[in-house]
């Protein structure tokens, strides 16, 4: 008589293929992780107060403004001067936290001069669309002091939205080159794949994610017209097999079938909205104790560095909520690429590759507060379950 197949110990099976040092080190690397939320929290409210403090900012705005009131170009000039300043305060941070770390538990081939190159490119980037937004977050404050909080939150979903329909066409293509996955055995798989649920294969790809990092991932991003399908060739490095590529695509596109980035972009406009209502409630307090001289009100562009702060310590506090937000839409794609695909082997090997830089057996706490994915082992778990209710699934 043939014995049953036991998820636990299939999954124990798959996690006990990495060995116990392996295991210590994700351990290190990702509770370690949890310890940067909150020094980088406490970084960026130590530069934001340096700045308030300096007063550059009050300087700027009324070098903009001396000969008359002119709005716009303070915000734009106030941010632009804010960027750069908090830019050269917090580079020790950002090379500790972005490079140094990551090249230090073996996660990155990067040279520094590379990495430094993209921050300073991200840096920019981040300048133009934070003057937008600010700008646009500025206007509102101006005309409608007492709900500006609540239009905000809508202009944050939308500006969500905007940057998704931008990403894939105008900004990671500065990071990564993107090239045509080629005619073979994975793109056939894909794009049959893609016309069993209803997603875009016109633009299917494969890039240098290498370049940056050794994470085995793919994503699918974009919506309706730049929607694209791409694999980093990590995947690949890392020996994937058609189960896997099976495994991850297809959770990738549970995101995209299930109008995840929509759900994200109403969750991220809420959560903007009860942010800008308490800034709005806490921004003099906040000024006041940080010694914001010169700062006129919320609507002055120069005590943009308070806000900062606010939404800093509010970060912390709001990591949880949206960490578990996450872990929702992970786990739902997570199933549809077991319903849809059926490969719980292909996409629990795919998932012990991950275990390197996500530890995979947190405490129950630990996870609903620091993790955006659920673990490793309960979504390897979930894969031996699905097999084990349909026996003619996994490889």
């Amino acid at each position: 008589m043939a014995q049953a197949f036991d998820p636990v110990a299939a999954t124990a099976a798959y996690l006990a293929q990495l060995p116990p040092a392996l295991h210590e080190k994700a351990k290190a690397y990702t509770q370690g992780g949890h310890w940067l939320i909150l020094w980088g929290a406490v970084v960026a409210v130590l530069v934001a107060w340096i700045v308030l403090r300096s007063g550059i900012l009050v300087r700027v705005r009324q070098g903009v403004e001396r000969t008359r009131p002119r709005p716009w170009l303070a915000v734009v000039a106030v941010i632009a001067v804010d960027a750069v300043v908090e830019a050269v305060l917090g580079l020790p941070w950002d090379v500790y936290a972005g490079w140094w770390r990551e090249k230090s538990y073996g996660l990155t081939s990067q040279a520094f001069g590379g990495w430094f190159g993209e921050h300073l490119m991200g840096a920019a980037i981040a300048v133009v669309l934070t003057a937008i937004l600010a700008s646009g977050l500025y206007f509102l404050i101006r005309r409608a002091p007492r709900s500006w909080w609540l239009w905000g939150g809508v202009l944050v979903g939308l500006a969500f939205l905007a940057l998704n329909v931008a990403q894939p066409i105008v900004i990671e293509p500065l990071f990564n080159t993107y090239t045509p996955a080629p005619p073979g055995a994975v793109r056939d798989e894909v794009v049959a794949m893609a016309k069993q649920v209803g997603v875009p294969y016109d633009k299917i790809y494969i890039y240098n994610g290498s370049k940056q990092s050794n994470r085995y991932t793919a994503n699918v991003a974009g919506v309706m017209g730049t929607a694209r399908i791409a694999m980093s060739d990590v995947m690949f490095k890392k020996d994937a097999d058609l189960a896997e590529v099976r495994g991850v695509v297809g959770h990738e596109m549970g995101h995209y079938v299930m109008d995840h980035l929509y759900v994200l972009a109403l969750a991220f406009g809420l959560l903007a909205m009860a942010g800008m209502f308490l800034v709005d409630r806490l921004f003099p307090l906040t000024a006041r104790l940080a010694g914001a001289s010169g700062v006129t009100g919320l609507a002055d562009p120069a005590g943009y560095p308070v806000i900062a702060i606010i939404l800093a310590i509010l970060g912390v506090l709001s990591t949880p909520i949206v960490n578990s937000i996450s872990r929702v839409e992970e786990s739902q794609a997570d199933q549809f690429s077991l319903t849809h695909f059926n490969e719980p082997d292909g996409l629990s090997k795919a998932l012990v590759k991950t275990i390197e830089y996500r530890y995979d057996s947190p405490g129950r706490l630990e996870e609903i507060i620091f993790y955006d994915h659920p673990s490793v082992r309960s979504r390897v778990q979930r894969a031996m379950e699905w097999k084990a209710a349909h026996p003619k699934a996994g490889s």
